[in-house]
């Protein structure tokens, strides 16, 4: 079957939208004709202009993962890196949340921990860095502590503990937020342990806590089972203190005392 070389722009224009929508091309079906355009201005070759079509939809895939990503992470609110204020935390060292910004310690399996209390900017390290990670590809999945051994325990009493423990498990990193602020049952306690072991030197949990390790005991109670716990939160791991001073508050009072 020979093609008519002699095919009218208006017949191209519609054969390249149809062919787009048959090999499923949005991305380019949308800005063929301008690309098209602008590759005639700068006298593009033809691998040049075939070249900037497939960028143009690569980006645009990676940029359609990017926010699949984050939807999947369920984070309650977004925060990014770019917006944490260092000024107001001096104890956080920039140069060490752009270590982490890149996510090497995710692909190696390595865990967070991020101790401080409330106000220091614990959280937004925690979704910021996850964050990151699901924008570079990495599965992140972002969950309180007390709901996941909530979770867990539901699970347990349906017989399917181990299906939610497997897809807890999948993922290459488990942000684990508010850990320390309330006590967990033995059962609850011992379930997340579980998870916890699943991804032992695997993939990689982050936690927030507003207590010390040695406070844990007050999360949980069984003394063996918190040691337990701390040594697969921090063994081969980075541990951030973000202070006791909640620039949250200091912030609100500035503003009621007419501060900028």
């Amino acid at each position: 079957m020979t093609r008519n070389r002699g095919i009218t722009e208006p017949a191209a224009e519609a054969a390249i939208d149809t062919a787009c929508r048959v090999l499923r091309l949005p991305a380019i079906r949308g800005q063929f004709s301008e690309l098209a355009d602008r590759a005639e201005r700068e006298q593009l070759t033809y691998r040049g202009f075939l070249a900037e079509l497939f960028m143009v939809e690569c980006d645009e895939r990676d940029r359609r993962r990017a926010e699949r990503q984050l939807r999947a992470a369920a984070f309650p609110r977004p925060k990014w890196l770019k917006d944490f204020d260092y000024d107001a935390n001096p104890h956080i060292e920039p140069a060490i949340i752009n270590t982490l910004a890149t996510c090497e310690w995710v692909s190696k399996g390595a865990p967070l921990c991020l101790i401080g209390d409330s106000g220091t900017g614990k959280s937004h390290l925690l979704i910021g860095l996850g964050s990151a990670a699901a924008m570079a590809g990495f599965r992140v999945r972002y969950v309180l502590a007390s709901k996941l051994a909530n979770e867990l325990v539901e699970a347990a009493d349906d017989r399917q503990l181990t299906k939610t423990i497997n897809r807890y498990g999948r993922v290459d990193l488990l942000c684990i937020d508010e850990l320390g602020y309330m006590e967990l049952d033995r059962r609850g306690a011992e379930l997340l342990f579980q998870v916890l072991t699943e991804r032992e030197e695997k993939s990689s949990v982050a936690i927030a806590s507003n207590e010390t390790f040695s406070g844990w005991t007050k999360t949980f109670t069984d003394p063996r089972l918190c040691a337990a716990i701390v040594d697969r939160l921090t063994f081969g791991g980075t541990i951030i203190e973000t202070g006791t001073e909640s620039y949250r508050l200091a912030r609100t009072k500035a503003q009621h005392n007419g501060k900028p």
